[in-house]
């Protein structure tokens, strides 16, 4: 279902008949939505994440200038929001109401202060790090202009004991965070395909990682993290696709896990780490060789993309696309003129 409130660019997926999901994506950056923006945020929310996940108060100025990139979905008791705010966020002066929530935050761009001013606990997460605490009451927050960030809201129950009075803090790109960013973009894209055993799967695996993220340290043989392991595999992979030296050994070390835990992980996908890499090498390659901005030497293309010369990347990529890297080029035209 896709909405519109002048201008804000609003998409909702939740599962039909699914009262355990939700979802909806906003896009209030677009011309002439940013007075609008608020408010299409605040309805998203109500309608698809519900009353277990209450908003806070936002400052004036924050509803009147709500200019925010972002996705929210819920899996059961758990959370997920993804945001990129132009403007600042900043709640009000004033919170009322009681509170008791485990919240996770892990900052890519920018930074997020949790804490009024004058709070003695107040803490600012900045780029490329991650905030873990229980919250106890309700608090402020603020961040900055352009800030890019992950929020998880997260079953007390389950975490609480685990934290205690900690505040767990680290690198965004620890293995643990790691997996449970990977699994988050998947519950994005598939809640609402869903049925009742896959959403209880979903929130048990972000339970699971959120605990790994407590503790330090994730169980790399269990079963039901493989999919996560797979997917922070792979998208770590595509980060690297240029690195002579990427390979599982080098994926597994960067995940704190083993090159064997992780080459079983893959098999159930039926593409082992190796295949992958080479098939998105390829994939990129097919990019490069029909570039609008003027397409790249078959040679050039084979080296930028770690094949070890023209000959071997001409049969692979022949044996991928069926078309040599000429003939794909010339096929879509890249080279007319």
């Amino acid at each position: 279902m896709a909405g519109n409130r002048k201008g804000c660019v609003v998409e909702s997926t939740a599962a039909d008949g699914n009262a355990s999901a939700g979802a909806f994506s906003l896009d209030s950056t677009v011309p002439n939505a940013a007075a609008h923006g608020f408010a299409a945020f605040r309805d998203g929310w109500e309608a698809e994440v519900g009353a277990g996940f209450p908003l806070p108060a936002f400052s004036p100025a924050t509803t009147a200038d709500f200019r925010v990139r972002g996705r929210a979905a819920r899996v059961r008791d758990v959370a997920v929001t993804d945001v990129h705010g132009t403007t600042p966020i900043r709640t009000a002066s004033v919170l009322g109401g009681t509170e008791d929530q485990v919240r996770l935050v892990v900052v890519r761009r920018g930074a997020w202060t949790l804490g009024g001013p004058h709070d003695r606990t107040a803490y600012t997460v900045r780029a490329g790090r991650f905030l873990l605490r229980h919250v106890g009451r309700p608090s402020h927050f603020q961040t900055e202009p352009g800030t890019t960030a992950k929020i998880l809201v997260l079953p007390t129950a389950t975490l609480a004991p685990l934290l205690g009075d900690r505040i767990v803090t680290g690198l965004a790109d620890s293995a643990e965070v790691r997996l449970l960013v990977a699994h988050t973009n998947m519950v994005h894209t598939t809640v609402a395909d869903l049925g009742p055993a896959g959403l209880r799967a979903v929130r048990n695996t972000l339970v699971e990682l959120a605990k790994a993220v407590a503790l330090r340290r994730f169980d790399d043989v269990e079963p039901q993290l493989a999919p996560a392991l797979t997917q922070a595999a792979k998208d770590l992979a595509d980060s690297r696709l240029t690195d002579p030296g990427l390979s599982s050994e080098v994926l597994a070390r960067e995940l704190h896990t083993s090159a064997r835990t992780l080459q079983r992980a893959f098999a159930a996908t039926g593409e082992s780490v190796t295949s992958y890499i080479r098939r998105r090498r390829l994939e990129e390659a097919g990019l490069a060789l029909t570039a609008p901005t003027g397409p790249l030497s078959v040679s050039e293309v084979a080296a930028h993309w770690q094949f070890s010369d023209s000959s071997h990347f001409t049969r692979v990529f022949k044996k991928h696309y069926g078309r040599t890297p000429t003939e794909y080029t010339r096929a879509t035209g890249s080279h007319d003129g």
